[in-house]
């Protein structure tokens, strides 16, 4: 918290971000304003509502603060920037960037708001350092009076999800993080604008794309489907290696390469699943030669992200915010990125110093480095105060009850008039 402490002009607003964050290492089971208010000991969840509302604070300086956290405890040279997007599934039309959207969060299509992200990754650990809420172009961009209600900045324009991403790998290129390599799934490896952009500031990448894909072999002078150059590969372009360390071991798959283009700095990196035979493609360019290893080993780094979207929702509550205002969810993401970050630097500092050794969890008997759940997991025992005492457990029971009450109301009154009016 004292990296952060400067982004607070007064003394109120900064003790309640540290409320917050506690609060979001804390076991509580829901960590919205309501029961984060409640965890630390507050009457009302009003300082809590303010802090990601209307107190002066800048979440984006904040967010640059972590990210120079996270590159001081998990930078190494293998480091790997990774994009992708998350979900947050919300009723009604007010918050802000909501609409009807496919969501992998749900595998279908629902009501939700969308984050891109941007994580570091290394062999020391991943976070998330760096998000954008996505602003549908129709039903927001174009829609004045929503974006006022909603508090979305004017300057805040319409762009795609990977033009989201190439805005925060520049900026994380000009604050600098030093990376090589960039990873992303389809959404990002289709568009030739952030490819394009990743070339010009000589940073690799390894994006994956559709079967469909239309690539050249052959020295640049044949266009072919990604698919159909897989299938007249002969049987020694494949080679087996693993994509990384899995909770069940290393995950193993056939990987080829084919070079394309004419500039020896491009290939089309196939990845084989050895039981269904599934494929996956990637598009590759590096500023210089690798091995098929490397380009492997940056495919594979692709889940991290995941994984931190698993721990930030799971450990630190990243999709448990009741706000609607733009203002509110990035400041809210922004404090568990934060938390996250925090819990991942205790990971990579408690995890012991040791050799390259893929088949030590086979013949160890030692238990497992500590992880962020478990981590987490400790702390919420060490920092949940003391049994509380009934006057203040009904306390806010009551306090709850009565504002359901009143939403209920609301409710009720807005369906009869709606009623009435049909």
């Amino acid at each position: 918290m004292a990296r952060i402490a400067g982004r607070f002009k007064r003394v109120e607003p900064r003790a309640t971000a540290r409320a917050f964050v506690l609060g979001l290492l804390s076991g509580t089971e829901r960590k919205n304003c309501w029961r984060l208010a409640e965890q630390a000991g507050y009457a009302r969840p009003g300082p809590m509502q303010r802090l990601l509302r209307s107190t002066r604070w800048d979440a984006d300086a904040v967010r640059d603060d972590i990210r120079a956290y996270v590159l001081e405890h998990l930078g190494t040279d293998d480091g790997v920037l990774i994009v992708d997007e998350t979900g947050f599934l919300k009723k009604g039309i007010a918050s802000a960037g909501v609409q009807r959207q496919y969501t992998g969060t749900a595998g279908r299509i629902e009501n939700t708001q969308v984050g891109v992200f941007l994580a570091y990754a290394s062999s020391r650990g991943r976070a998330l350092i760096d998000r954008r809420l996505y602003l549908p172009d129709a039903s927001w961009c174009q829609d004045a009076g929503r974006r006022i209600r909603a508090g979305v900045p004017e300057q805040s324009q319409f762009a795609t999800k990977p033009t989201l991403a190439g805005q925060m790998i520049a900026a994380a290129l000009d604050a600098g993080v030093g990376v090589s390599w960039v990873t992303g799934d389809e959404a990002y490896g289709q568009d030739p604008s952030l490819r394009a952009l990743l070339e010009s500031r000589g940073i690799g990448y390894v994006l994956a794309v559709a079967c469909s894909t239309r690539v050249r072999i052959n020295q640049g002078r044949t266009a072919a489907r990604a698919d159909a150059v897989a299938n007249r590969l002969p049987a020694s372009a494949w080679h087996r290696q693993s994509a990384g360390a899995g909770a069940k071991g290393p995950r193993y798959y056939d990987w080829a390469w084919v070079e394309i283009e004419a500039d020896g700095q491009r290939h089309l990196l196939i990845r084989r699943n050895p039981s269904s035979g599934e494929l996956a493609f990637y598009l590759c360019w590096s500023p210089r030669r690798v091995p098929l290893s490397e380009l492997v080993r940056v495919a594979g780094t692709r889940w991290c992200i995941e994984e931190c979207f698993q721990a930030a929702k799971g450990q630190v509550g990243l999709d448990h915010y009741q706000v609607r205002h733009w203002t509110a969810w990035h400041r809210h993401i922004t404090l568990a990125m934060l938390a996250l970050a925090f819990l991942a630097a205790l990971a990579a500092d408690a995890t012991p110093a040791r050799t390259a050794r893929p088949n030590r969890p086979a013949r160890s008997t030692d238990p497992i480095d500590l992880t962020v759940p478990e981590i987490r997991h400790l702390l919420g025992a060490l920092l949940n105060p003391p049994n509380p005492s009934p006057r203040r457990l009904l306390h806010w029971s009551n306090w709850r009850r009565h504002h359901q009450a009143t939403a209920r109301r609301s409710h009720y009154r807005r369906r009869l008039a709606d009623r009435s009016v049909g």
